[in-house]
């Protein structure tokens, strides 16, 4: 197969967890005699710093030219200790979500059994959690009417009818495949937004009889989802709410840096780890590039090639089980692996089996 890819590696850790994960598309695409052909664009901190823009035109025809975009992370220290910056890094990711038409956000949540210690929680809840969180990415607060001066702030958490519509669709659709158990995580106890959100997820249940609906407010499933993963299957909601619940799963596989997500939508498919871009850490070879490996692997899934995404988490998986880990998750007196060295370790393990 032939794919042509946007490359965005971004800021912070972005260039060092990206060049992993092109090494790992290298030798899927060598054993499976498949081309892939990339695209270099830039975003975020590096593009303002470029061209005062953290989302430019060239970067965005280069996504929509592609087959798919392969993204790692935004986001800089001077501008998280600037509240007054007009233009941000994540600008560029809302920009790029926007007009790409990335509605639906897609992050598995599975745990890794030689992992379960890492997680705060303990391994009798944990063993066997395995759902997805179904994100949508395009409406909600982070794209509503905003307002701020020195006395008052506003943002207009509005959703539109078509907007639900087509993400609950994604959720249904995602559970008839699974475990046929969805979960609508909203507040519509309080929020007149999220009472639409549960007026239309229960106008759409008869489309989908052979699913479980159940409905449950974002605090319980806040807690639950830390007291009782295995509940879950599929879990849709709201763009702030998901942003929260997904980083609050990292607790579940013991590191935001095991974590991969599509976004998928109207048209180039996204694919990134759900961390963001570590400033502190940039250069020092420490960043864990698993969920950009991962996230690799998602794309090749997307298009049909489940066995080269296969490949990739049995090597994934075999790295974790044989400690060849980033300090975050190594254990204790473990060696000590940098994201060079891992990246080349689950390389060589694709190139031998």
């Amino acid at each position: 197969m032939k794919l042509n890819i946007a490359v965005l590696p971004g800021d912070g850790i972005g260039p060092e967890i990206m060049e992993q994960g092109i090494a790992v598309l290298n030798a899927i695409a060598k054993k499976f005699n498949h081309q892939f052909n990339y695209e270099e664009a830039i975003c975020g901190a590096h593009a303002i710093d470029k061209v005062g823009n953290p989302y430019p035109e060239e970067t965005h025809q280069a996504c929509m030219q592609a087959d798919a975009v392969l993204f790692a992370a935004v986001g800089d220290l001077r501008f998280d200790n600037d509240p007054t910056a007009k233009v941000r890094p994540e600008q560029g990711l809302l920009a790029m979500r926007k007009k790409l038409g990335l509605f639906a956000n897609i992050r598995p949540v599975a745990t890794f059994p030689c992992l379960l210690h890492m997680s705060p929680l303990k391994d009798e809840i944990l063993r066997g959690a395995d759902f997805i969180v179904i994100r949508e990415l395009t409406g909600g607060m982070y794209f509503g009417e905003k307002y701020q001066d020195n006395d008052k702030a506003y943002d207009t958490d509005i959703y539109y009818r078509h907007e639900i519509e087509r993400i609950l669709k994604v959720a249904f659709e995602c559970a008839q495949k699974r475990k046929k158990h969805l979960t609508v995580v909203d507040k519509a106890n309080v929020l007149a937004s999220s009472r639409l959100w549960r007026q239309i997820a229960k106008e759409m249940e008869p489309q989908y009889a052979d699913v479980t609906t159940d409905y449950m407010f974002i605090d319980n499933a806040s807690m639950r989802v830390l007291t009782e993963p295995t509940f879950f299957d599929v879990i849709v909601t709201e763009n702030t709410f998901g942003d929260i619940l997904t980083d609050e799963t990292s607790c579940i596989t013991g590191s935001m840096g095991l974590q991969p997500s599509s976004s998928l939508g109207e048209h180039t498919p996204l694919f990134e780890p759900v961390h963001g871009s570590w400033p502190q850490a940039a250069g020092q070879n420490k960043a864990n590039p698993v969920a950009q490996i991962l996230s690799a692997a998602m794309l090749l899934e997307h298009f049909g090639l489940n066995e080269e995404g296969a490949l990739i988490r049995e090597a994934v998986n075999a790295s974790l089980d044989n400690h060849v880990r980033t300090p975050e998750i190594q254990i204790e007196g473990g060696a000590h692996y940098g994201t060079k060295e891992v990246g080349a370790w689950i390389v060589e393990y694709i190139q031998n089996h």
